[in-house]
Order: structure tokens, then C-alpha cells, then sequence
């Protein structure tokens, strides 16, 4: 099933746009967390995975039945060596087993060659009798090493039905350093999204939508309907959410007319929302992240209500 028919056939099954990313920071975990892991293993690159392990499992257990997708940040996990990589595709088949979406957040590109080895590294190789199968449903990828670094990204996600999200317009403050640079053919961004385009019309779905997406960030709403013209066929991963300032009324320009079109990305608001109140125990930490979640799929339908692009 292509990747952008499968996405908005759960979205209107959990009525969420949202994508809750999975970015642990070890000393960030909530004590019951992490004294089992110190007591099991240590405080040690093990230790930090398997803290990683029980802490993810129990977001995904609390967030599930309210949001379809969610985005692990490969960084936080290679902080801690081998057992981090693990701790990552544990966390990834866990995700799935769970009816999950799960975009890797590894913003790859390289030259042609490697590009096809990091696409093989996350959609799987069939013919690779050495790899143990696995594969994530989508992945971020970097565009700053031009077409033929995408090619091979492109190639292995269409055939194997997953998703990319190339960054556009990124959410960070400094984004426009590079991306807002004019050229004859306009802004390295909006170049970009041409390219994106041009991708994206090769893979479209029974939704309307491409399984080759873009990100375009939430803190900079005005850019989001530039970018939504341009690139209509794309699902279009927005961070900026929450803890970055933006809000359901910064995001509505990344939708299409039809209600879909936009995965509103937040991950330190949501997985991190029991520090406000310095909540510790089990149960209080699970309802203050459920509270949050659930707030988040409000706040993003109310704002999307008012200007006429709520889908259910």
C-alpha cells in the first residue's frame, strides 16, 4: 500500500495529525525509569538503552490509541553507541507491533553510492541475505547534495512502498541562512520543493497523496502556503510544534483544502509534559503525557475548524 494512502487512512482513523517524536534524554527519564535500568545494567551505554527501551514503550503504550504516528531522532540514540543503535530498532518494531506509523528522523544525503547503502539501511534489502529484516515506514533526508543523492532514496522508497520527507523549509531559527538565499529560480528552498515536486508526481496514491513528502517547519506559517502551492501532492511533516512556539493557528497553511496533507511534529512537549509540575510517579507521569497528546489533537482540529479544513 503506498506510504501517503496508508498515512491518511490512519489519521482519519485516530483523528490526529499529530507525530509524537521519540527523543529520550537520559537525564530527563522519570525515576521509575531509570532505577530499574541502573539497578539491571548500570550507568552505562547499556544502562542508557535499556532506560531508553522502557521509557519509549511506555509512551507508545500511553499515545497510541490517540495518534498515528510517531518520529524517533536517531541522534539521542547513537549517543550511546551499539546498545543505542538496538535500543532504536527495538523501539521501532515496537512502534509497528503497536499499529504505529514510524518516521525515522535520520536526515541522511550523501553521494549516490552511499545514499542506496543509508536507503538500504532503513527500508531493508530483500536480497541481502546478511541483514537481519527490518525496515522503518519513512525517513527524513537532506537535499544539500543535489538530485543524484536523492535519486537512490526516491527509487528505494517507491519501490518498497515507504516515505520520504525532504526538508524544504526547516524550522530553526538560522533556516533562512542557506534556505531563503534568492537565486535566478528563486530561493534555494523553493527550488528545492520544485525538485520535491517533480519526485512526488511519480508516486501517487489513491489519497491524492505522493509517498515523497517534504518538511516545512510550523514557525513560518507565511512560508507553509507558499510551499503547499507548490508542492500540493506532498504530505508535508511540520516541526516547530510546542516547545519551538508554534501552535495549532501556526500550521493550517501546511494543510491542502481537504483537511490532510500536514503531520504536525512535537516531541519535548509531549514526552517530556510531567517535568512541568515535577511529576514522578508512574500513573502521574502517564496522565500528564496523555493530557498533552490529547491537547495537541485538539488544539490542531480547533484551529483547522476555524478555517474550514477539518476533515472529520
Amino acid at each position: 500500500m503506498n506510504f501517503a494512502d496508508r498515512t491518511c487512512d490512519e489519521i482519519k482513523k485516530k483523528q490526529s495529525h499529530a507525530v509524537i517524536g521519540l527523543d529520550p534524554v537520559i537525564e530527563r527519564l522519570p525515576a521509575f525509569i531509570l532505577d530499574e535500568a541502573e539497578q539491571n545494567y548500570g550507568k552505562n551505554d547499556e544502562g542508557a538503552a535499556a532506560a531508553f527501551i522502557a521509557f519509549n514503550r511506555f509512551i507508545i503504550d500511553t499515545i497510541a490509541p490517540y495518534v498515528a504516528i510517531v518520529k524517533p531522532q536517531l541522534a539521542y540514540y547513537e549517543v550511546y553507541g551499539a546498545a543505542g543503535i538496538d535500543a532504536y530498532w527495538q523501539t521501532v518494531n515496537y512502534a509497528q507491533q503497536k499499529g504505529l506509523i514510524v518516521i525515522a528522523d535520520a536526515k541522511r544525503g550523501d553521494i549516490d553510492s552511499t545514499a542506496s547503502a543509508y536507503a538500504r539501511s532503513f527500508f531493508g534489502d530483500a536480497s541481502n541475505e546478511w541483514q537481519t529484516p527490518k525496515k522503518v515506514d519513512s525517513l527524513t533526508i537532506n537535499p544539500y547534495l543535489g538530485s543524484d543523492s536523492l535519486a537512490p532514496f526516491v527509487e528505494q522508497a517507491i519501490a518498497k512502498q515507504t516515505g520520504l520527507f525532504i526538508l524544504v523549509k526547516t524550522s530553526n531559527p538560522s533556516s533562512g541562512d542557506l534556505q531563503d538565499v534568492v537565486t535566478a529560480n528563486g530561493t534555494i528552498a523553493e527550488q528545492v520543493a520544485q525538485l520535491v515536486h517533480t519526485y512526488a508526481m511519480r508516486d501517487i496514491g489513491t489519497s491524492g497523496y505522493s509517498s515523497i513528502g517534504a518538511v516545512v517547519g510550523a514557525t513560518y506559517p507565511e512560508e507553509q502556503r507558499l510551499f503547499r502551492e507548490a508542492m500540493p501532492t506532498s504530505l508535508f511533516l511540520v516541526p516547530g510544534y510546542g516547545t519551538q512556539g508554534g501552535t495549532g493557528k501556526d500550521i493550517t497553511n501546511a494543510f491542502n483544502s481537504d483537511g490532510l496533507g500536514a503531520l504536525i511534529s512535537a516531541s519535548r512537549s509531549i514526552i517530556f509534559a510531567y517535568e512541568k509540575n515535577k511529576l514522578q510517579t508512574r500513573e502521574e507521569v502517564q496522565l500528564a503525557i496523555k493530557s498533552a497528546v490529547k491537547a495537541m489533537n485538539a488544539d490542531i482540529n480547533t484551529a483547522l475548524k476555524d478555517v474550514n479544513k477539518l476533515y472529520w
